[in-house]
């Protein structure tokens, strides 16, 4: 599996780590196992990491909280950009995210143990926190020697905490609460200050902030909208986004319309962005309804533009699986079985939206961008969003005499995107 960019302390790869695994769905009342592990370290330590299921997002907050020297091993791209713990780590020069590259564009197969075994090779010491024993972490780790289990059966059977409804909030611990949870502090960080119970902290985290269902929706709208690439000339303009507001049972009528509308040189589509952890047999009643369908055919009507959903299954809302673009004008045929929904599955969950996917030229079928991999096997950060560090970096090499050429091999993308690229940067 090969390394595409490193952001942070490049040094920090070079040091003895311990890799830090866990199963999905760690049982709540076995956090304090996990952090009672994460609190005996210090900054003689290193750990590398994943960001990929709840336990280990929690775990890695705790490591930086704690200042601990910290590896990160992401998919494709780093996309947890405005962490506040990460910005003050990588500002420190005490953690090193390490993005890999993904061979399978839906991120499954065999990708998740190849990435697995990919980090352990660079790591000298493993620790486990939860691992089911019928899942892929115990079935990567059997046979390996030298594994620290932090939690064994009789932890499992005998793990248990207070019963969190009789934990008392008031507007101070709430104010501590929301302050700890937004700064990306950690759960664990949040039990310590207010010595409340993991489950107590979590259920009032849900209560007191936007439900969960509603901040997924959000995510991926969010990841939807920087597929459009609106700050890199890419043509569309975002002219109308619809966040969802209800008070009790009263919600304007707009709540029913997409989520966006978009101009590109006065064509005008609109998008519903869709999020869901898989995909159920009953697409009429899970996703399309004839009530929602029917809302999205007379807006679309009403006001003379093309209407498509955008459907992440699977990974995270700002990271899905499987990404689908499809006109609503085609979910009939869909539902009715006379066209598949993967007829309409994106190659790449990471390419950029061009209009030729909403719009043909030559007004045949909708065209599949299937060139965009093919230019990733040459430049394997081709269509990828520009980061700030990048950008410092292109304008430094730019400026020490490096060629185009050269720059195309540093940065792994063209010609044609490092030129405009750099045009765009010498205009601020």
């Amino acid at each position: 599996m090969q390394i595409i960019k490193q952001i942070g302390n490049i040094d920090l790869l070079k040091r003895e780590k311990t890799l830090f695994l866990c199963s999905k769905r760690t049982p709540v009342q076995l956090y304090k196992h996990v952090f009672q592990w994460t609190d005996s370290l210090s900054t003689d330590d290193c750990i590398a990491c994943f960001n990929s299921t709840e336990m280990e997002a929690e775990v890695l907050k705790a490591l930086l909280v704690n200042k601990i020297p910290t590896v990160l091993f992401v998919m494709n791209r780093f996309v947890d950009e405005n962490n506040i713990q990460i910005t003050q780590a990588l500002q420190e020069n005490r953690m090193l995210i390490v993005v890999l590259k993904r061979e399978e564009p839906s991120g499954k197969g065999q990708t998740p143990r190849l990435r697995n075994e990919c980090v352990l090779s660079l790591c000298q010491h493993v620790v486990c926190g939860y691992v089911n024993k019928n899942g892929s972490v115990f079935s990567l780790l059997a046979g390996r020697e030298g594994i620290k289990n932090l939690i064994d059966d009789n932890v499992v059977l005998l793990a248990a905490e207070p019963d969190s409804s009789r934990e008392r909030w008031t507007v101070a611990r709430d104010k501590i609460l929301l302050r700890m949870y937004y700064a990306d502090m950690g759960i664990h960080a949040i039990h310590k200050q207010l010595h409340c119970s993991y489950s107590a902290i979590y259920t009032r985290i849900r209560s007191i902030t936007l439900p969960e269902e509603v901040l997924k929706g959000r995510e991926f709208e969010d990841y939807v909208l920087g597929l459009f690439n609106l700050h890199d000339d890419s043509g569309f303009v975002l002219k109308e986004w619809q966040g969802d507001k209800i008070l009790g049972d009263i919600c304007p009528e707009n709540n029913r319309h997409p989520d966006f509308v978009f101009d590109y040189h006065g064509i005008a589509i609109a998008v519903e962005c869709k999020w869901r952890e898989k995909l159920l047999p009953n697409l009429d009643q899970d996703l399309f309804s004839p009530d929602k369908l029917t809302v999205y055919q007379q807006f679309s009507a009403e006001r003379n533009m093309p209407v498509f959903i955008v459907l992440g299954v699977g990974g995270e809302p700002s990271n899905p699986d499987l990404l689908y673009n499809i006109p609503i004008s085609k979910i009939p045929s869909v539902l009715s079985h006379t066209k598949s929904i993967v007829e309409f599955l994106r190659p790449s969950t990471e390419s950029i939206f061009r209009i030729s996917d909403f719009i043909p030229k030559d007004g045949s079928k909708r065209q599949k961008a299937y060139t965009m991999e093919e230019k990733r096997y040459k430049y394997p950060n081709a269509y990828q969003l520009w980061t700030k560090e990048d950008d410092d970096m292109l304008l430094q090499l730019s400026a020490s005499g490096k060629s185009v050429g050269e720059l195309c091999k540093i940065f792994g993308r063209n010609h044609g995107a490092i030129s405009s690229r750099i045009r765009k940067l010498n205009k601020y």
